[in-house]
């Protein structure tokens, strides 16, 4: 097995995949996909492994069909040490001659960026399928990998009835660092100064080098941290936000986009709550929010105690502090007036990033959490509204067990979460409600666990946990670690 360079932060797993993937001696082509937003590493990750085990990289730019050759043939021609220059016609003839010499590599061949190549030569996943599909007869022995960034040419590489389906040996997703790991890649200290810097850059590791890894010193540090990063135009992570939209291939109408992420950053989080706040019918942004959906730029979650209905959330932090705070007053930003804007979007900066964030932090800990918190590992968590007559109960974090065929649904916990306010029985009370519900619509609510998160603390009279009351503080949010 390959060792993981000491550079490389944590992807363990990702690191133990690609190795064996690189180190397995076939006798017939092999191909992986690597793909993930960007910012995630992949290239990072990639890079470091061509090195150690001397393999063929090659990172695609937006360019013509005829640019992308010449690169790619100037590239292989000095991999291979090659005595007179490559020149190709057309990637039918670049492909051949790369699974002719496969004998002669030295390590896998990666194609980083691989969706750029394809816009300019949408054939070139069918010239793959077919030459793999020959080397498996005449025993090929030759690895591919293929990585990108632009997640709905990448997911639908593999799927469906795509040239390449059925053909990888390896599909591995790079996904943001999990919010503990995040907090020690940053290298801060405290739990609060942690989510308040998750809630901005999340678990994306090329953030702290648009910030030339400055974090912030403490509690007292992060307003300063925010002006001169994130709020400074003269940082990459000010247009951040407005990049990540733009880049991905299948948006067009990019105000459009950015007005539906508004309406989400907003709370408005069901499709005709979107539809309304843009003006718009129902019906017309359907487009839209499947694409923004396959770009993960956005997720839709189930509720998981009404079949069919689900609320869109914004997957990435970053453009949910840039819809809240920065694009209303993106003008004064880019003039440099970042104090008065900073200080003036306080309160919605708690109550419309850090909040909901604060919600999705705890619905993770609930994933992660052992199974000593509620009893057994979890099957499903996610929010769900508990109706009972005219009563609608929403229930923050949903913690359900497995489940079984012919038996009720266990439900492992309910959870009420609040950033900035200090928890009492009342909202216990609301979660027992909900609890009593569920029970008599057919839930297992046995042994369910009522857990209230905070981001401040709790009443006195909740240290009583005779009803199976757990309390789950910042500090504790942060022992899954």
């Amino acid at each position: 097995m390959i060792a993981k360079p000491d550079h490389l932060f944590d992807r363990d797993s990702e690191w133990r995949h690609l190795a064996a993937f690189v180190t397995r001696e076939p006798d017939r082509p092999q191909l992986g996909v690597v793909s993930g937003r960007r910012r995630q590493g992949k290239t990072y990750l990639l890079e470091a492994l061509t090195r150690e085990c001397d393999g063929f990289y090659f990172g695609a730019t937006e360019a013509t069909e005829t640019e992308s050759l010449a690169l790619f043939a100037n590239a292989l021609s000095e991999y291979l040490d090659a005595p007179v220059p490559l020149r190709f016609t057309g990637w039918d003839e670049a492909v051949t001659y790369l699974f002719s010499i496969a004998a002669s590599l030295r390590g896998p061949v990666v194609i980083d960026e691989f969706p750029y190549l394809c816009k300019a030569s949408p054939a070139l996943p069918s010239i793959l399928q077919r030459e793999l599909d020959r080397g498996v007869s005449r025993q090929t022995p030759i690895s591919i990998l293929l990585c990108g960034s632009a997640m709905s040419v990448m997911g639908g590489l593999l799927g469906g009835s795509a040239p390449l389906r059925g053909r990888a040996n390896l599909e591995l997703v790079l996904r943001p660092f999990e919010y503990p790991l995040a907090a020690r890649f940053w290298r801060v200290a405290g739990s609060r100064l942690a989510v308040l810097l998750h809630a901005i850059v999340g678990g994306t590791p090329a953030y702290r080098r648009f910030v030339n890894d400055r974090s912030p010193d403490g509690l007292d540090d992060f307003d300063d941290w925010v002006l001169e990063t994130v709020l400074d135009p003269g940082t990459p992570l000010f247009r951040e936000a407005r990049y990540l939209l733009e880049e991905e291939a299948d948006v067009r109408d990019t105000a459009l986009y950015h007005s539906i992420l508004a309406a989400v950053a907003s709370g408005n989080n069901t499709r005709g709550g979107i539809a309304g706040y843009i003006g718009r019918k129902a019906a017309d942004i359907g487009h839209h929010l499947n694409v923004l959906e396959d770009s993960c730029l956005i997720r839709r979650d189930a509720d998981l105690f009404r079949s069919g209905r689900s609320r869109y959330r914004i997957a990435e932090p970053l453009i949910v502090f840039y819809e809240v705070v920065m694009r209303p007053r993106w003008g004064l930003l880019e003039s440099g007036r970042a104090g008065p804007i900073w200080a003036d979007a306080a309160p919605r900066f708690s109550s419309q990033v850090v909040g909901p964030h604060f919600e999705q932090m705890c619905r993770e800990f609930a994933m992660l959490a052992p199974s000593r918190f509620f009893g057994d590992l979890p099957g499903d968590v996610g929010a769900g509204v508990v109706s009972g007559g005219r009563e609608q109960i929403e229930v923050d974090v949903v913690v359900l067990g497995p489940a079984i065929p012919g038996e009720p649904r266990r439900v492992l916990s309910l959870g009420e979460c609040k950033w900035g306010e200090a928890m009492g029985v009342r909202h216990v009370d609301r979660l027992r409600r909900a609890r009593d519900l569920l029970g008599g619509r057919g839930y297992d609510v046995r042994d369910t666990v009522l857990a209230c998160y905070s981001g401040i603390g709790f009443d006195e009279r909740l240290q009583d946990n005779s009803d199976s009351i757990a309390l789950i503080g910042l500090d504790t949010l942060y022992e899954v670690d």
